[in-house]
């Protein structure tokens, strides 16, 4: 069906609206600060550094004059912010940026590692053509009971194509159907430890010229000075130096919301 019309809703951001407060004090102002979750098997640090407090005018400056979210899109992030686990959200500036970037490559079939309620997913989906598709992976299909009724609301179900398994079995599966250089666009944000592997993964199933992202990359700051012991900002640190000297791809690192890095294929 058609896509509905993106809305800017720059008073509906406010840090001080009651209704949407905790949403983006979680979600999107703080970063993922996500605790242990058995199912999932990753975190994020009780404490997330900013490069703009989120209580600065100034960063209320930027979501006044740069955020638009689509009804449903605003509908999906409501409802997962009343979820226990809601702080997992991805930044909905973010998520407005891959839109963004999906749109601008003329992207039409995209991974995602890390569903959660569905956000993104929806956010990818919507901006995607018609014939276009988001495999998406996660092993928590409880999660994204939250997410699947808007996607029909949205009239993108039929964009997506979700797969509850891990993720690495969903991606050997798509290199072992011939997929490999077919995906113009990757978002990896799961299991931390695992991230390398999801990145070489991705990096032979994404085309030249193809965009792989990569969240949480800044970890709330632990990756200054990882400790020994913390295996999850160990992956994390090692992925950025190896992305660093990659010359497989050239990238972008940008302090948005957790930290989230672009590698774009050469």
């Amino acid at each position: 069906g058609p896509e509905m019309p993106f809305l800017s809703v720059p008073k509906e951001v406010a840090v001080g609206t009651a209704m949407l407060g905790v949403a983006f004090a979680a979600g999107m102002l703080a970063g993922k600060r996500r605790k242990r979750y058995p199912s999932l098997g990753f975190r994020t640090p009780k404490s997330s550094k900013r490069i703009i407090e989120k209580s600065s005018p100034l960063w209320q400056y930027i979501l006044d004059h740069s955020l638009r979210e689509h009804p449903i899109l605003k509908k999906l992030r409501l409802l997962t912010a009343e979820h226990p686990c809601g702080v997992m959200m991805v930044s909905c500036d973010q998520a407005q940026l891959m839109a963004n970037l999906v749109k601008l490559i003329k992207a039409k079939k995209v991974i995602e590692i890390g569903v959660f309620t569905g956000y993104n997913t929806l956010n990818m989906a919507l901006v995607l053509p018609d014939n276009g598709k988001v495999i998406a992976c996660d092993i928590n299909e409880d999660y994204v009971k939250t997410g699947k009724p808007l996607w029909k609301e949205a009239r993108v179900e039929h964009k997506i194509d979700l797969r509850i398994k891990p993720a690495i079995q969903t991606l050997d599966e798509l290199l072992a159907s011939g997929e490999a250089e077919t995906f113009d666009f990757a978002f990896i944000d799961a299991d931390k430890e695992s991230y390398n592997e999801y990145y070489e993964k991705c990096l032979r199933l994404i085309k030249k010229g193809g965009i792989i992202a990569i969240d949480n990359v800044l970890w709330g700051g632990r990756v200054l000075k990882p400790r020994k012991d913390d295996l999850e900002t160990q992956s994390i640190h090692h992925l950025n130096e190896k992305l660093l000297r990659d010359a497989r791809v050239n990238i972008s690192m940008l302090p948005m919301g957790d930290g989230v890095t672009l590698a774009f294929k050469l």
